[in-house]
């Protein structure tokens, strides 16, 4: 017998496998804070330690003003403001920018609360990759370290990151389970011969209607597989034709900024969710490892969106994830007065998770104008002078799409 065709044999057909190490009843040696077996694939999220919680306490703030100056409006700067807003639209002619009449500024101001948590939350799971070299950092090298004794580097603060890390002395070699540690898989679409019936002569060698040889195949009435090149089998996509796998522990850190938005009421015919998109004055300013509700502010709803949101935050976020740096007094406290700031700096350690609350003063002013006889009006938002119409009077239909 073909000794080729005894190891084609030897290949198992195991193109319907799922790709996944859950078939696999693995023991592992047990590693400290993770599970011991891969027999069920878990996504384990991990609480901070209890020593990460913060003293929840009902203490307050009061506001401290800050300065702040919103430049009054004038004609000219309405007039501006709407010309540069209409030559950004296709569709929108200037000759009525240019002409209007303003008979009335009627400048507002609208309050934006906004309470930013950053935090951080740790989940672990089993993964596994091609064993491409002997260095296997298993079990026999120490025992795993906790996932939030694990020190990285922390990205910037207040912006949104998710890395991955491979957890020490958690590694582990199997056989491919997808082919069985022979590094290859016997090809489905010939199921290993190498060769398919020729379509064209079904395997008959030649035309029935013409009685002669058929040119698609040559005459021999089968064809190399396609699918395979015509070696019978294929390379195990799973272990990259290595025959084993690296099983670690996975450890998923996601570094995420919460935040809650609240703009005081107003009767305004304006669409509120625009004031996200500009900056206001900032008025009010609060950062630290725990915020705590604003009083006595002169907007009332204020001081209860304040409330409200921390609550809502505390209650979402202190007991399942951690918070990242602690304001210097703390950590002065902490350390006997010592700071290694580099270090401090560059790692994420195991201190508190940091907040911010800012109120910010959103200027709106009301534009009455008049053109041709009759009145208009427009809104004039945020520091950056932005612009919201809709009766706007030289408007054209140019089959674009307005946003």
């Amino acid at each position: 017998m073909d000794p080729e065709q005894n190891e084609k044999d030897s290949i198992l057909d195991l193109e319907t496998e799922p790709e996944s190490p859950l078939t696999l009843a693995i023991d592992l040696q047990q590693l400290n804070g993770h599970e011991r077996t891969l027999q069920e694939r878990e996504e384990r999220r991990f609480p901070p330690p209890s020593d990460f919680l913060g003293d929840l306490g009902e203490q307050r703030n009061r506001p401290m003003p800050l300065e702040h100056r919103i430049p009054t409006m004038t004609e000219d700067v309405a007039r501006n403001a709407l010309v540069s807003f209409v030559n950004s639209k296709c569709c929108y002619g200037n000759k009525a920018a240019g002409e209007l009449v303003i008979q009335d500024l009627r400048q507002l101001t609208l309050y934006r609360y906004r309470l930013e948590t950053f935090n951080e939350s740790r989940l672990s799971e089993w993964t596994f990759e091609p064993l491409t070299s002997n260095l296997v950092d298993g079990p026999q090298n120490g025992t795993s370290p906790r996932p939030w004794d694990i020190k990285v580097q922390t990205p910037p603060l207040f912006q949104d990151d998710t890395r991955k890390f491979r957890i020490p002395h958690s590694s582990l070699v199997k056989a491919c389970h997808k082919c069985h540690g022979h590094g290859r898989y016997k090809c489905s679409g010939c199921q290993g011969a190498g060769w398919m019936r020729c379509v064209s002569c079904s395997g008959t060698r030649q035309r029935r209607k013409q009685q002669r040889r058929c040119q698609m195949c040559s005459g021999t009435g089968r064809k190399r597989c396609s699918t395979c090149s015509g070696r019978g089998n294929k390379t195990c996509m799973t272990c990259q034709g290595e025959r084993k796998l690296l099983h670690f522990k996975q450890l998923i850190i996601t570094w995420k900024n919460n935040v809650f938005e609240f703009v005081s009421e107003h009767q305004l015919d304006f669409p509120g969710e625009l004031l996200s998109k500009v900056n206001g004055e900032n008025v009010f300013r609060d950062e630290n490892v725990l915020v705590y509700p604003i009083i006595d502010f002169p907007k009332p709803e204020i001081s209860l969106a304040s409330e409200r949101a921390i609550a809502e935050h505390n209650a979402a976020f202190t007991a399942s994830s951690r918070i990242l740096q602690q304001n210097k007094r703390s950590l002065q406290a902490r350390s006997g007065g010592k700071i290694q700031q580099s270090r401090q700096d560059k790692y994420s350690s195991p201190l508190k998770a940091l907040s911010r609350q800012t109120i910010e003063l959103i200027p709106i002013t009301e534009v009455h104008y008049q053109y041709a006889g009759k009145t208009y009006l427009y809104f004039i938002y945020g520091l950056e002078n932005k612009v919201y119409t809709l009766d706007y009077p030289e408007r054209y239909c140019c089959g674009c799409t307005i946003i």
